[in-house]
């Protein structure tokens, strides 16, 4: 189950109430002393939030029989919505976490999302009850009206805020009062909820069984299913999406937790119920969970771990797995040993023996098999399978890596590909003489640099990715070009005449040969051309790198004996030089493709912002989903921390892509001194 949520719903306390109840914890742990079971890292305990995906596994003793559940607790900051996607891959159940006091938040519409994209069963639980402000009843409507109708309340709270007590069990419609270790007994309803709860279970029967003509016959007729009936029902509609109980519960007092234990394991669907979605070649294929079936594992995520190297969390979607199998990575063919099978408990690890299909479970030291791959036996039918791409999440915030001391420099790409193996949505930039780290915020990338420190021992220093600013020539002309050079013995002559001219927006680079009468021999025109491309990259009197240049070599001359490659490279080059000199030139700016999802309300707000930036709206179109595309081109000298601003303009519920476009004049004031 994928515990998905806005940051501070409660998710990370009501995974330690469940291991507590469960028996896993003599205590629950506290987020604030940095003592839970999901939140181990360093960082994570400084902050004080969920950085990463915490797995959390327990054994319970439901009504109707013993369950294995594991818990994936995400982050609910959009920084780390990556761990969110790895859970719910590996997910049978979402299980959406909603704070009775804050309501539906912006993390909350991330987490639905991120369910509804994975067709994932749904189940809502309502947090901090016992808090001040909390109000069950605003959340559900705040639930109907964010994401429409098929939410069914099955309980009601006996009492709020510091007198929330127990619940209103809506389908036997008894009540349950708590003690204060956790545990419920049966007693009258309060009269103040009585109505309201009959109400309520008339509602509740209906939605339910609205879905099942066999039960709604019977019920239009006058036999009212019974609770155990109308369970089982339910069962079958959230597996198909059709319903999403909503439960209330407080992960500080303990008041509802061993009953949503018992629906979750009662509602939800077991690997049995559903089935895996893997590739043969370009079409979907549905896997069933059976422990007698070839082998096949998916690899969802995997961590650094400081003391064993890289730790890669699996699923078994098909066969058994066991220690000493032989798998084959069926993306990068490489084969892998499976070493020793442990569950993580948190940073705990629980040596296991077999992993049947349908569990998780997780390795160390699987070196060759990246987030994301399968692994199957290479005879298997397995082999000839691949992973479903997940969700991409492109970087919006980035930051220039200087290594602090040669030792740095030395380990910093290895150290950089192991945290991208990781943490997917960072990347790593290479393309200029700078390493540019990626990701989804500035959080993200402070989170992942104490991370290159902490656990692999590099240090950096960072500052703003430099505008990639590029400069052409102002206006035709005419340059010479020339090295003479005596110095006893073979000396350094050419000369070459060069016709500089700007060539047309985005294409580059244009050399022409017009040269007649062998004036600079065919053999050194080679490097004639390699010089005019060395002096563009070596930039402009404005020191950015030439583009967008035809240079037309038409004459020279060369010398028998002192001519040579090197000096008619470095002749085009000079001649370059002295063309952009006498020209003059433009600095151009590169210019970005952004769009931007938001709700309509926010509409104004952002295309304001963006013409602020000096940006050109281009399109907008309206979604279904009452949300709003809006495409824009803008500087990216406007860019460097827009995806933080629009953050906090919109509340959190935008949806950002930023994608290089093309390169325009930059107006002169607006060019850097």
């Amino acid at each position: 189950m994928a515990l998905l949520g806005a940051a501070g719903a409660g998710k990370t306390t009501l995974v330690e109430e469940l291991l507590h109840q469960a028996g896993v914890l003599t205590r629950p742990g506290r987020v604030e002393d940095g003592s839970t079971v999901s939140d181990h890292e360093p960082e994570e305990v400084a902050r004080g939030i969920s950085l990463g995906l915490g797995v959390a596994p327990f054994r319970w003793r439901a009504p109707d029989g013993d369950y294995d559940v594991t818990l994936l607790d995400t982050p609910g900051s959009p920084d780390f919505v990556g761990a969110c996607d790895a859970a719910v891959s590996a997910a049978d159940l979402a299980l959406v976490v909603v704070s009775a006091v804050d309501g539906v938040q912006a993390g909350t519409h991330a987490a639905w999302r991120t369910a509804s994209d994975a067709s994932l069963p749904v189940i809502v639980v309502v947090t901090k009850e016992d808090k001040a402000r909390a109000d069950f009843r605003h959340v559900v409507a705040d639930l109907r009206a964010a994401f429409g109708d098929g939410f069914v309340p099955l309980e009601l709270p006996l009492g709020e805020e510091s007198a929330f007590t127990g619940v209103a069990d809506v389908l036997t419609e008894e009540g349950l009062a708590y003690d204060a270790d956790g545990h419920h007994h049966s007693e009258p309803l309060p009269a103040d909820v009585v109505d309201e709860e009959h109400r309520l279970h008339d509602e509740v029967t209906e939605e339910i069984v609205a879905h099942d003509d066999e039960q709604l016959e019977r019920y239009l007729s006058g036999d009212v299913p019974s609770a155990a009936e109308l369970e089982r029902t339910l069962a079958h509609e959230v597996r198909d999406r059709e319903a999403f109980p909503v439960l209330v519960v407080s992960g500080v007092t303990g008041v509802g937790v061993d009953r949503l234990a018992d629906l979750l394991c009662e509602l939800a669907p077991s690997p049995a119920d559903r089935t895996s979605r893997v590739l043969a070649g370009d079409t979907v294929v549905e896997v069933a969970a059976d422990p007698d079936g070839p082998v096949l594992v998916h690899a969802f995520r995997t961590l650094a771990d400081p003391f064993v190297g890289q730790v890669t969390l699996l699923r078994v979607l098909s066969g058994t797995l066991r220690p000493g199998d032989k798998l084959v990575n069926t993306t990068t063919r490489t084969e892998e040993r499976i070493p020793g099978l442990f569950r993580l408990r948190g940073k705990e690890h629980v040596p296991v023996d077999t992993v049947p299909a349908g569990h998780v479970a997780a390795v160390a030291k699987l070196t060759g098999t990246p987030s994301g791959s399968l692994l199957a036996d290479r005879t298997g039918p397995g082999a000839a399978m691949t992973a479903v791409p997940p969700r991409t999440r492109p970087p919006v915030y980035a930051l220039a890596l200087e290594p602090l001391t040669q030792s740095d420099d030395d380990r910093l790409s290895a150290a950089l590909t192991r945290l991208v193996a990781e943490d997917t949505t960072l990347t790593v930039d290479r393309s200029t003489d700078r390493t540019i780290l990626r990701g989804l915020g500035d959080t993200h990338l402070a989170v992942a640099l104490e991370r290159l420190a902490r656990v692999f021992g590099v240090h950096v220093r960072t500052s703003p990715v430099p505008v990639g600013y590029r400069e052409t020539i102002r206006k035709p002309v005419e340059a010479e070009g020339k090295v003479k050079k005596q110095s006893g013995g073979h000396g350094q002559y050419a000369v070459v005449q060069l016709r500089v001219s700007p060539a047309p927006h985005g294409s580059g680079f244009e050399f022409v040969d017009k040269v007649v009468g062998g004036a600079i021999p065919r053999g050194y025109l080679p490097a004639v051309q390699k010089g005019v491309v060395e002096a563009m990259e070596h930039g402009g009197p404005h020191g950015y790198p030439v583009v967008d240049l035809r240079v037309e070599v038409y004459d020279g001359k060369s010398h028998s004996v002192d001519s040579s490659d090197m000096a008619f490279r470095t002749a085009a080059a000079t001649g370059v030089r002295e063309a952009l000199a006498a020209a003059g030139t433009v600095v151009l700016e590169p210019i970005c493709h952004v769009s931007v999802v938001v709700p309509t309300a926010a509409q104004g707000d952002v295309m304001s912002d963006l013409s602020s930036r000096r940006g050109r709206i281009t399109a907008t179109a309206s979604l279904d989903d009452g949300t709003v595309r809006i495409e824009a081109s803008v500087p990216e000298a406007e860019l460097s921390r827009y995806a933080l601003d629009l953050r906090s303009l919109t509340g959190g519920r935008a949806e950002l892509t930023v994608t290089p476009d093309r390169f325009e004049v930059c107006p002169d004031h607006l060019v850097p001194a």
